[in-house]
């Protein structure tokens, strides 16, 4: 099936690696023009440095995607490089401090500025190029998490924002023909990730999860979102806008571990396991995957996942990383810049 992509402009966020590069791979291999952007300026020129095999303009720009007017800068910087913009894909988040009782002050707020935050934001500075093209389609990387309550708090809550605010901007921009619709992954397993490094670390646990939460026996792979999106985005699915698709393989609980027990035993939750972000964490925690990272790597938070506390990015980071200031990739026209700060996730 020809999704009609070739010759088409996307640019995705957290796009480095993880879920984001699986997406940025799949749409070079469809013949689109990429352009990614993330906080790591060696991130994305690794992540550019693969895609240029496909032989399609690829562009990056270093930017956190929290910093609003660094985003806008690094959206400008790829769709100058791109020739404008057709496609956008808000992928970068994560999570920053746990549930209600064990979040700090502001890490709701960071949270929610890391994952729906930054996909308004995106929409609002990419609209201009939209508009310019005539129509386009957008795609939020939500999670499961943010459709069924579980831990962590602060990561369900800001998913959840995920699925209004494309639901709510789809009726919005219908009339300027852009299509915004949401995927919300399961838990994805790849080599390096969250989940393949806690099956290694808690086998015991692990099996648990995989033996009673997953009706096809197994977590699901990058490129099973990866290619829900490229679809979304296509003519190919002209008609769908305000969806949110659940990409799980069925899965059930969202997450590795539970709420921990009543106040005064906080020690210890039932299963006898350390409290959230010790090393005895039942899981992974989510898109975010690693503290400081914004690229979604499909984790579907797990709940109690040591590392991603501080996930992607955290919104209160003081000063991104990689400026916004693109940096062409090999074998594209020489002004096509790139972009991320890696902008986190991941």
């Amino acid at each position: 099936m020809d999704l009609g992509l070739r010759g088409a402009r996307a640019l995705i966020t957290g796009g480095s690696r993880g879920i984001g590069f699986a997406i940025a791979d799949a749409l070079a291999a469809e013949g689109a023009a990429v352009g990614l952007i993330a906080r790591g300026a060696d991130g994305l020129a690794s992540a550019a440095a693969r895609l240029a095999g496909h032989g399609v303009p690829i562009t990056t720009a270093a930017a956190d995607v929290t910093d609003t007017p660094a985003l806008g800068r690094a959206v400008e910087d790829v769709a100058v490089a791109l020739g404008g913009l057709d496609h956008l894909v808000a992928n970068a988040g994560g999570t920053i401090g746990g549930n209600l009782t064990s979040s700090g002050p502001g890490d709701f707020t960071a949270t929610f500025a890391l994952n729906a935050g930054h996909a308004a934001e995106l929409i609002r500075a990419g609209l201009p190029h939209l508009r310019s093209a005539g129509g386009g389609a957008v795609v939020i990387i939500s999670s499961i998490t943010g459709m069924r309550p579980a831990p962590r708090t602060t990561y369900a809550v800001a998913k959840a924002a995920e699925i209004q605010l494309a639901a709510t901007a789809a009726a919005e921009l219908a009339l300027d023909n852009i299509r915004v619709n949401t995927v919300s992954p399961g838990s994805i397993f790849f080599p390096g990730g969250s989940w393949d490094r806690f099956s290694r670390e808690n086998p015991a646990d692990f099996a648990a999860f995989l033996g009673t939460q997953f009706p096809l026996g197994r977590l699901g792979r990058l490129e099973e979102v990866a290619n829900v999106v490229v679809f979304l985005l296509s003519r190919r699915a002209s008609w769908v806008t305000g969806a949110n698709i659940v990409v799980d393989g069925g899965q059930g609980y969202p997450s590795a571990r539970k709420f921990g027990p009543p106040r005064g035993q906080e020690g210890f939750r039932g299963s006898g396991r350390p409290e959230d972000g010790e090393a005895a964490s039942p899981g992974p925690a989510t898109t975010e995957e690693r503290a400081g990272t914004q690229e979604s790597t499909g984790t579907q938070e797990p709940a109690a996942s040591p590392e991603v506390t501080a996930s992607a990015e955290p919104a209160a980071s003081p000063e991104p990383t990689a400026s916004a200031e693109p940096v062409t990739s090999p074998g594209l026209a020489a002004d096509l810049p790139g972009a991320t700060r890696e902008t986190r996730s991941s």
